[in-house]
């Protein structure tokens, strides 16, 4: 099995929506389609409205088109199995579920000349999971975060397995095996970062 794993650019736009339209959420209700338009570089202080698929489908068109989400997509024979949210932190932490859930969550860097970039999930299409796509996009994700110059990656995935709906920002486990460490902790999840220089 042949992965390739590409940096989400604006003309991979109808790739991105085509998984999430068709594998990313194959196992959930096509209410939860989310196109993760809520983990972004947005600020979300403004009201937004996400109250069904069809408006975070237009706000994914949107956002994509202007870099505010970043991330990798994962492909095998020219179809996309896999996705990671990965953005700068600095950048999103006015968005909906950085302000929801993440609030508790250090923001301020020792040296505020540190970037860090946050992995926010993985979306595995059903079929493809357990195959170590998640892992591939972590390892590409760390790399390519040290070529553009980042400091830090950040991971926040949850102390202790829910189910696969919840674990979408990847198992302890995984961060660990790729020289992540535990740097903070909220009440159900782990701040686990890696240096990159």
């Amino acid at each position: 099995m042949n992965i390739e794993i590409r940096k989400l650019t604006s003309d991979m736009l109808e790739d991105y929506l085509n998984f999430f339209e068709t594998e990313a959420h194959a196992d959930n209700e096509e209410e939860d389609r989310c196109y993760w338009v809520c983990w972004c570089s947005a600020d979300h202080r403004v009201e937004t409205d996400f109250s069904s698929p069809e408006k975070r489908r237009d706000l994914a068109v949107q956002y994509i088109t202007a870099g505010i989400i970043q991330g990798y997509l994962a492909y095998c024979d020219d179809r996309v199995v896999g996705w990671c949210n990965a953005n700068t932190k600095s950048h999103c932490i006015h968005c909906t579920s950085w302000l929801r859930f993440m609030s508790e969550i250090n923001t301020i860097e020792p040296d505020p000349n540190s970037r860090v970039k946050s992995i926010f999930c993985f979306a595995i299409a059903p079929t493809m999971k357990r195959k170590g796509i998640a892992t591939q996009l972590l390892e590409y994700v760390c790399k390519d975060s040290a070529d553009d110059g980042f400091d830090y990656i950040e991971a926040y995935p949850n102390k202790k397995f829910v189910n696969s709906f919840s674990d979408f920002m990847g198992p302890v486990d995984m961060f660990k095996r790729h020289g992540f460490i535990s740097y903070g902790e909220t009440e159900h999840k782990l701040v686990m970062r890696k240096h990159l220089k």
